[in-house]
């Protein structure tokens, strides 16, 4: 057991330093984004922690090198870390925000998440790109970005430049749209908040992209309920992170086992244990939420200020600490070699699917947009 602990200590120590650099640096770039007026003041930075680990993991692996000593813990990280990780954000998601946006306001946003996911499934197979890749990519742009992708991934056994290069492909055309939605919105919406909000937070990536894009349209043109709308749709859509991991498992084995003349397994094989702790901790962040409405106190017991505080502790340390190491350890594990193979094609096909995403959005909102109620 001690040997066993000596082993994987020095990467985890590694990727725990390359975490701690990741979310400062994201945070001075945000300091640097507000000072050049490009976000709200108020607003927290729209660059991923998790993505500025991942960049510099891959800047030591590859101008420093890494001795043997590390690759234990960095594997503990990415394999185990990983998974802990997306379990606890299950406290971020509560269903009783899904109920808010009503019968219409649901199926707007599976129609979104639909129309880039299979769209990005096609050029994949078109441009004859890996399958792994295709699919981080249509998850990342149809569901939360940079959280879906890490939450596919071991599903997939998805290799280290492949994680790495979906996650950049997001981060990108997720940040360009946080620039460029707000006012694209205010023109095709105007004063509507419900309209608005529903398409920052439906044809935005990821979900500090989405509230930094309602932080700027609001601050642009003072529709401070944008932000509310906003934030509440990308909240619903990310749930849909349950049911997209078991698809995306059952699609690609069929394609990938079909080929290799395997059977299917059980429907019920698709759902990796991580998943439904991830359920589950939803479910109880949701009965939370709904006994503090009813009876002003969580489970009958504990007050707003308490249940806040566990649940938002809770969630945060999985997305910033946990999935930050494990990130931190996919790029510490990335050979900048590994990405000369895989092109460009994967970037036309984010941007493809990006711009498809943002035209389905904008064309659903402006048709039936009308009839959401909040």
């Amino acid at each position: 057991m001690h040997r066993n602990i000596m082993k994987v200590l020095p990467g985890l120590l590694l990727c725990f330093v390359v975490m701690m650099l990741g979310i400062y640096g994201a945070e001075l770039i945000g300091v640097m984004m507000k000072q050049m007026n490009v976000i709200a003041p108020e607003s927290n930075t729209p660059i991923s922690g998790i993505f500025v680990a991942i960049i510099i993991g891959m800047i030591v692996r590859n101008v420093f090198g890494l001795k043997e000593m590390f690759t234990f813990g960095m594997n503990f990280s990415v394999k185990r870390l990983l998974r802990f990780g997306i379990i606890l954000l299950g406290l971020r998601l509560s269903l009783v925000e899904a109920v808010k946006l009503g019968a219409l306001g649901i199926p707007l946003i599976i129609a979104c998440i639909a129309s880039g996911f299979f769209l990005t499934i096609y050029l994949t197979k078109k441009l004859q790109q890996s399958t792994r890749l295709g699919m981080l990519i249509a998850t990342g742009t149809g569901i939360c970005g940079v959280t879906a992708i890490m939450a596919t991934a071991p599903v997939l056994k998805a290799k280290d430049n492949e994680i790495s290069y979906a996650v950049a492909n997001i981060t990108i055309f997720g940040l360009t749209g946080m620039v460029l939605y707000p006012l694209l919105a205010n023109f095709l919406f105007g004063d509507d908040p419900i309209k608005t909000g529903m398409f920052l937070g439906t044809a935005i990536h990821d979900t500090a992209q989405v509230t930094g894009a309602a932080l700027i349209h609001a601050q642009m043109f003072q529709m401070d309920d944008v932000i509310d709308v906003a934030t509440v749709t990308k909240l619903t859509r990310n749930l849909f992170i349950i049911v997209m991991i078991p698809l995306v498992s059952f699609l690609y084995f069929k394609g990938e086992g079909t080929n290799k003349g395997e059977k299917v397994p059980k429907w019920y094989t698709f759902i990796p244990l991580f998943v439904i702790g991830f359920l589950c901790l939803s479910l109880i962040r949701t009965i939370g939420d709904a006994t503090l409405d009813s009876t002003g106190a969580a489970f009958g017991m504990l007050n707003t200020s308490l249940w806040e505080m566990i649940y938002t502790k809770g969630s945060n340390f999985g997305t910033t600490y946990l999935l930050g190491m494990a990130m931190a350890g996919v790029g510490l594990s990335t050979d900048f070699r590994m990405l000369k193979g895989i092109g460009w094609k994967p970037f036309y096909i984010g941007l493809t699917a990006a711009l498809t995403v943002g035209f389905v959005s904008a064309l659903l909102i402006s048709l039936f947009g009308g009839f959401v109620q909040m």
